[in-house]
């Protein structure tokens, strides 16, 4: 039996953007994370609780500020003491694990979705493919930086602001630049 296109896409493959069922669940999302955005910050709780539905997986204290925006949702598992300040963007084509006690500065962007290097299958932005991302424990992303598909980092991790994340780091290191590259070691 043929794979659905949303089988493909959660599982690494390349698959149609444009198909049926991923637009409307994209549309869904956008629903509910514009229901979110219109809170701002005047009701706390109840952008925790919309938070909650709109991940797939959170911790009890979780904070996300307006504007956020995301494609699916689901896709996006944060554990405890999770915030998110303003204007951040999560395209959660695939899985993105964000570890305890994190915090994404403002502007901050995590990208789960690439397109092909081959420019057929480029053309219209109709197809792609996801790689995940994750970020460990006690990870800090400064403000305006960039996190791109297939990056793992570990724990204690900080992210200098402006950051452009091209590759994966381990524990305990301070990363800045463009491209991003260790710039301090933290123990």
């Amino acid at each position: 039996m043929a794979k659905t296109e949303k089988e493909k896409m959660v599982t690494g493959e390349l698959f149609n953007v444009y198909d049926p069922e991923l637009v409307a669940e994209r549309g869904a999302a956008r629903d509910q994370v514009e229901a979110l955005n219109a809170l701002g910050e005047s009701d706390p709780e109840e952008s925790t609780r919309r938070v909650k539905a709109l991940f797939g997986a959170t911790g009890d204290a979780v904070e996300v500020h307006a504007t956020f925006r995301c494609d699916y949702g689901y896709n996006i598992s944060v554990g405890e003491d999770f915030f998110a300040n303003y204007d951040c963007t999560i395209l959660d084509v695939a899985p993105v694990t964000i570890g305890k006690h994190c915090l994404l500065g403002p502007k901050v962007q995590i990208y789960s979705v690439n397109h092909p290097a081959d420019p057929k299958l480029r053309r219209n932005g109709a197809m792609g493919i996801g790689k995940p991302v994750t970020l460990g424990d006690d990870v800090w992303v400064g403000g305006g930086a960039i996190i791109c598909p297939g990056v793992s980092l570990g724990s204690n991790v900080i992210v200098a602001g402006g950051a452009v994340v091209t590759k994966s780091f381990g524990d305990n290191v301070v990363v800045g630049g463009n491209p991003a590259r260790v710039i301090k070691n933290l123990k």
